[in-house]
């Protein structure tokens, strides 16, 4: 595997805050239309759920989709940000909803709803360990609703919906991918409530030239058995490899007699996008009259606080009539 070092990394804000255990790592196949990425989170996955009593199950599902979301993104091209949202049908499940998202700098946050108030409601959690159980909380097959999310800056959001077709996350989006956009992708997910990992390799369409000498059987380089055999290489690794080791150790334990290029890896930080002024954007909407009864009813002060990072802001009466007075 060589390692290219002609591709900077383009985020200097974070670059020396990261640790080889929070990235994201591109990876080509040299001289062939396959790409891919190998995430792994550790630090900034903590922060995460950390947010949070989250159920064993709900973490690892989190977990898994941080590292999908982080994984994704690297394959729409976008100055923005992309989620995957699950929304549950079935007003009997106990999952109400998730989300997690990574923008293009590589800033993650993840958010989940549950239903966990009562004795059996909290036992039923606890017999639940893996993401595939919190995932089958969205119902049945075809039942529950996935969502894939962009949301470019200054552009237009688009929103795909995800078929329900497997019964785990890490399927479904494989699918979609080859369903949606007519590119062969594999996608291996895991989550340990610890640490979380994922890659995603995809076979981009061949050019007109190479599609030609494949059809004439002139074969100048091209090897026509790459996917077949990239394919099993990848469905062999692990779950515990995929949380456990560096990027570029599984790379190598996968793909060490091929031609792989790795670029500069892209730092992962957990992040928050809340501020006090999308509070007062948000109190704007309530209208003066009943933010007010709001803060009277609270004893004097109206606290809105970040379901993401904890961050709690804090409105008074005076506050809150500034807000409506420009």
């Amino acid at each position: 595997m060589t390692q290219d070092t002609q591709v900077p990394n383009t985020d200097s804000q974070t670059a020396g805050t990261h640790s080889d255990n929070d990235i994201r790592q591109r990876f080509f196949i040299e001289d062939s239309p396959v790409r891919g990425d190998v995430v792994r989170l550790s630090r900034s996955y903590a922060s995460t759920i950390a947010q949070k009593p989250y159920p064993e199950a709900i973490k690892r599902l989190l977990g898994e989709m941080l590292t999908a979301a982080s994984l994704l993104i690297s394959t729409v091209k976008i100055n923005g940000r992309l989620s995957i949202q699950l929304q549950s049908s079935d007003s009997d499940s106990l999952l109400n909803w998730a989300m997690a998202e990574c923008d293009q700098d590589g800033i993650i946050r993840a958010l989940a709803s549950w239903k966990g108030e009562t004795d059996e409601q909290v036992q039923a959690w606890d017999n639940m360990i893996h993401a595939k159980d919190a995932f089958a909380e969205l119902g049945a097959m075809g039942q529950g609703v996935l969502f894939i999310n962009i949301h470019p800056e200054g552009g237009e959001a688009y929103q795909g919906i995800v078929e329900r077709s497997h019964d785990n996350l890490a399927d479904c989006l494989a699918h979609y991918q080859k369903q949606s956009a007519q590119i062969p992708t594999l996608i291996n997910l895991a989550s340990d409530g610890l640490q979380a990992g994922g890659i995603l390799v995809q076979m981009l369409p061949r050019t007109a030239e190479e599609t030609s000498e494949v059809e004439q059987n002139q074969d100048a380089g091209i090897d026509d058995d790459l996917w077949t055999r990239l394919s099993v290489l990848t469905r062999t690794v692990k779950a515990e490899e995929l949380t456990t080791l560096d990027a570029n150790e599984i790379l190598y334990r996968l793909y060490h007699e091929e031609n792989v290029v790795a670029p500069e890896p892209v730092p992962l930080t957990f992040g928050c996008t809340c501020s006090r002024e999308k509070c007062e954007m948000a109190i704007e909407q309530i209208g003066e009259a009943e933010a007010l009864d709001i803060v009277e009813e609270q004893g004097g002060t109206f606290e809105m606080d970040c379901g993401f990072c904890g961050e709690v802001y804090k409105f008074n009466k005076d506050d809150v009539a500034a807000v409506f007075a420009e």
